[in-house]
């Protein structure tokens, strides 16, 4: 991939999720991944690209582009109860969520993490806003789209 087009894409999405990635130096191409696009870096899926309900392009760190970067906006905090639940690729439900992002909108592309150690687990779509998903008692808050064990997760290690 030309190095302005890898540019414009991380640009983009540091400016979306606040963060700042670093490839100057990196090997950056793009490959189809069943109905996504994944980015790999230095080899590594680290960006994925989904078309989401409204037919709009999201690009958003995977699992593994959350673990290597610093990320601090679209998370969504559960307690340890919910891990067992998410690892087995089941949506998140509201009431395992204890915090979430406060500017996450309903539709938004987010990434849920442990409470304890703010390790990400799963990346889904938000059925809600941010802060009504931590004052709502049931239902999803989370429609899961790649988790920790999937087929992504494993082709990346």
């Amino acid at each position: 991939m030309k190095r302005k087009h890898a540019t414009k894409i991380t640009e983009n999405i540091e400016k979306e999720i606040d963060m700042s990635i670093q490839i100057k130096s990196s090997f950056f191409e793009s490959a189809e991944y069943g109905p996504w696009n994944i980015y790999l870096i230095d080899k590594k899926a680290m960006l994925i690209q989904i078309i989401n309900e409204n037919g709009e392009t999201k690009i958003f760190p995977t699992l593994r582009g959350l673990l290597e970067w610093e990320v601090n906006k679209k998370w969504i905090e559960v307690d340890l109860g919910a891990i067992p639940f998410l690892m087995n690729g089941a949506d998140c439900m509201v009431a395992g969520i204890q915090s979430a992002d406060s500017g996450i909108q309903k539709g938004d592309l987010v990434w849920i993490r442990d409470e304890t150690h703010k390790k990400p687990l799963a990346l889904g779509w938000a059925l809600s806003n941010g802060p009504e998903m931590i004052n709502q008692s049931n239902g999803k808050g989370v429609e899961t789209i790649h988790w920790i064990g999937d087929n992504l997760w494993e082709i990346e290690t």
